[in-house]
């Protein structure tokens, strides 16, 4: 091995010549003093030297074999990765062990590499074609298995295992690790404290190819304290709750709003809240026949009854015989420490279960627009990580049917003691699952011998528990009675009710967290039972709606979270699966070790994380890495998202061409998006172009980039727009305050001043909708006034005219100086107008 390195070590000298084959063996050996066997083996690199010896975690001879001989290089026969000890440091050898020539490894996510593109001018938007086979060769048969990257530990900076065990199995996420480092033109946001940019540093370093021995997340930490003061100070956290925080996050960071014509055909994979689900009296013959489907699987259950199906959205919060919410949006409410899932919805736009208006067809009178409203957001989160849940909820009194459709990005499922599993594999309990189109397909090819082997098996060595167990608790039929009764809203009083839930649409990656903590008053408690599951071929067709359109059912493991410990006390570790050499890792703050399966899935399982399993995806990819090397001669040169491209990398159902990342609805480039478009698009030779949008659809072709003019012109209207709203505003409220004694004085809402506010700064690009005092004022006999304590602001009365001119909007709410009662609330108001507007 020749000592070439691109490092200050001094002792590189003394490194002799050595073969891969040779490691590999070594590897395979045992310790020379205790004969301990690996992983966790160390092979001295000194000249002449063919001592092995074992890590920190037995006795530590190598070491030891150090200090007597003053052998100071040392190779971790698991990990490859070299240390000196006489440096203090590990340290990196520029050639490859072994003599044979190095290949660049295809599958290891690339840096920055279109440094070398100048940017296209404002008119004139050109692309050169250097990359795109780079970014389209991903599938070779030589891996360099030798410096497979991603096995870069993490530093503990203060109880922070949590944080850590979450970081790697999110690093070991290819669509989203791979979206980070090829596509990181994209990772751009105005939105403290910038989290995005500190998790694309961080995944930056763990999969460089001269990776450090650990990485410390101070930045990342930071910025993730300053989001939520729980993970404040030192002390222990959940590492669930810590990775629904990030993702929360980095969604509201990189969320980009849907165009109209995708929005509208996105179908059930829209997101879909309270405020959107709410469906007007004309359309309700439309929606009964969308769900006609969910309407017969009703009737199959329960032939003899008629039933009154409600399309609309149930916000009732229903809790299932586990004491589980099942199906939460971001504006749920927690249960068990849980944090609420995310989805690719703007939160404002939702309203909470507590609050809810029963009356469903009646719209508020002040409420914003109907296109703010039901505005679309998707971001490279929503995109790996959501799926859809339909669930279904009858009242047993008046037969009502409910159905409720909403994005999940993770699920919480229970862990079933011995009676739920004699109750899951009982056959009248199977029946009824399988009626209700659920999940009794899951247990249909287990006879009733390996039941009760199982079962003899539990008394002995507790209760054998598998990840399809709680997944059928989870999907299961509800019989909602009790406390966990149901208001029916046809009724208007609560009664016993059914409810089950199917998925209609599944995620790219299948996020699981297992119920293992239980929160009381006064205590916590952990369920210890070991889960067990699949690391290979998760099936989820058992689960699936009737009228669902995946395709792909099968998920494979990529990465599982686990804790040692006690509900007060413990410890989180992470296992991981390395795309490049397909092993699976040990990643415990700063070691990483290499591990078998059978370690794996004898792990207590915490959160789990699968990925959609298909060759055909797998097969595409070579296909197209050959229609490059075919070096066809092209006439026309077309352009792709790059957005796009790192779906078809990773993802195994990519879906149709969406080029509507970099286009505006007129078919040029966005003047916003006009420098960027280096970091938008790769250019493809026709053959390849055909190839994919005959497979996959979509597009729209484009052989031609240029700045849309009417988008320039309709920029250049809304900044007029803009500035003469905001020199308007200023002289009025100028002259507002300069006024002593004004006869009345008008209140507006500062929550809808501030989207004003962030409009006419440019913060913000869609106008407010209409003035919404709704919040502000109090209906006191018959005479609307103004709310004690409300969040409003004081204007005169002809700033109210001029904003109401234009917005419209209301109601009106007035409050009037000479009342001696309304004086201290009305001079604290005019603070806070005086406070947001002397900025502007």
């Amino acid at each position: 091995m020749p000592p070439a390195s691109s490092c200050d070590c001094p002792h590189l000298d003394c490194v002799g010549e050595i073969t891969k084959e040779e490691l590999i063996q070594k590897s395979h050996g045992q310790c020379q003093d205790c004969k301990v066997g690996g992983p966790n083996l160390w092979a001295c690199l000194e000249n002449g030297c063919a001592y092995v010896g074992c890590g920190e975690s037995h006795a530590d001879h190598s070491t030891v074999h150090s200090q007597e001989t003053r052998h100071n290089l040392t190779v971790n026969l698991t990990t490859l990765r070299v240390w000196c000890y006489a440096c203090g440091k590990e340290v990196f050898l520029e050639r490859k062990l072994g003599p044979q020539s190095p290949h660049a490894n295809s599958k290891t996510l690339p840096s920055q590499k279109d440094n070398s593109r100048a940017p296209g001018s404002p008119t004139s938007l050109r692309v050169p074609p250097n990359g795109a086979c780079e970014d389209l060769d991903m599938e070779t048969e030589e891996e360099d298995d030798l410096r497979a990257r991603g096995l870069t530990g993490l530093k503990n900076i203060g109880n922070t295992c949590y944080m850590n065990a979450a970081l790697q199995a999110l690093s070991n996420c290819p669509p989203l690790t791979q979206f980070f480092l090829e596509c990181g033109g994209l990772v751009r946001t105005d939105k403290k404290p910038a989290l995005c940019k500190s998790y694309q540093k961080l995944v930056s370093d763990l999969w460089h190819k001269n990776r450090p021995s650990y990485v410390v997340p101070t930045n990342l930490f930071q910025g993730i304290k300053a989001i939520n003061p729980m993970f404040r100070g030192y002390s222990q956290q959940d590492s669930q709750e810590f990775l629904r925080c990030l993702m929360d996050q980095l969604h509201e960071e990189l969320k980009e709003s849907l165009p109209e014509p995708y929005d509208q055909s996105n179908g059930v994979n829209d997101d879909t809240n309270e405020a959107e689900m709410l469906i007007p009296e004309q359309d309700e013959i439309q929606a009964n026949r969308e769900w006609q489907k969910e309407k017969n699987m009703i009737n199959d259950l329960y032939p003899d009854m008629d039933k009154d199906v409600d399309t609309t959205t149930e916000t009732t919060p229903i809790i299932s015989s586990q004491g589980a919410i099942k199906v939460q949006s971001r504006t749920s409410v927690p249960m068990e420490g849980h944090i609420p899932k995310t989805s690719s919805s703007p939160p404002k736009a939702a309203s909470g279960w507590p609050s809810l208006n029963p009356a469903h067809k009646k719209v508020a009178t002040f409420s914003p627009p109907k296109n703010k409203r039901q505005k679309k957001y998707r971001s490279v989160i929503s995109d790996v990580f959501d799926g859809t849940i339909v669930s279904s909820v009858q009242c047993l009194t008046c037969d009502r049917v409910s159905v409720t459709l909403e994005n999940f990005q993770d699920i919480s499922l229970p862990i079933p003691g011995k009676e739920d599993l004699a109750k899951l594999h009982s056959s009248t309990h199977q029946t009824s699952l399988v009626k209700a189109g659920s999940c009794g397909e899951a247990y249909a090819p287990q006879g009733w011998i390996a039941f009760v082997m199982e079962y003899i098996k539990s008394w002995f060595w507790g209760p054998v528990v598998t990840l399809q167990d709680c997944l059928a608790a989870f999907f299961a039929r509800d019989e909602l009675k009790g406390d966990n009764m149901y208001s029916c809203e046809k009724c208007k009083k609560l009664r016993n009710g059914v409810k089950f839930c199917k998925m209609q649409s599944l995620p790219e990656i299948l996020c699981i967290h297992l119920k293992r903590f239980r929160h009381e008053l006064m205590f916590s408690t952990k369920i210890s039972t070991h889960v067990s599951f699949p690391l290979e071929g998760l099936d989820l067709q058992p689960f699936l709606a009737k009228d669902s359109s995946a395709q792909t059912t099968n998920y494979d493991l990529l990465s599982v979270i686990c804790h040692h410990g006690t509900a007060s006390s413990g410890h989180y570790i992470a296992y991981c699966r390395n795309d490049v050499n397909n092993l699976w890792y040990e990643f415990d703050d700063q070691s990483v070790t290499e591990v078998s399966e059978s370690c794996v899935q004898n792990a207590e399982a915490y959160v789990l994380f699968y990925k959609k399993s298909n060759e055909d995806a797998v097969k595409e990819r070579r296909r197209v890495s050959g229609l490059f090397n075919i070096m066809e001669p092209s006439l026309l040169q077309f352009y792709i998202s790059r957005q796009w491209l790192n779906k078809f990398k990773t993802f195994a159902e990519p879906g149709p061409i969406s080029n509507d990342d970099f286009l505006c609805s007129h078919g040029g480039v966005p003047p916003s998006k006009a420098t960027l478009i280096d970091d938008l698009v790769v250019m493809l030779p026709q053959n390849v172009w055909d190839h994919l949008y005959s497979k996959y659809g979509g597009g729209p072709a484009v052989n031609h980039l240029y700045v849309c003019h009417t988008c320039q012109i309709e920029v250049e209207k809304l900044e007029k727009r803009r500035k003469s709203e905001l020199d308007m505003f200023v002289r009025l409220n100028k002259a507002f305050q300069e006024e002593e004694s004004p006869v009345v004085i008008y209140c507006i809402s500062m929550q809808w001043f501030r989207e004003w506010e962030g409009f006419v700064k440019g913060k913000d690009n869609d106008p407010p909708g209409p003035i919404d005092n709704s919040k502000i004022a109090v209906n006191k006999n018959n005479h609307l006034t103004l709310k004690q304590g409300a969040d409003s602001g004081q204007i005169s009365e002809e700033t109210w005219n001029f904003l109401h001119s234009i917005y419209g909007g209301g109601p009106l709410v007035t409050v009037r100086p000479n009342i001696s009662h309304q004086e201290a609330e009305s001079s604290q108001s005019e603070e806070k107008i005086e406070v947001e507007t002397r900025s502007v």
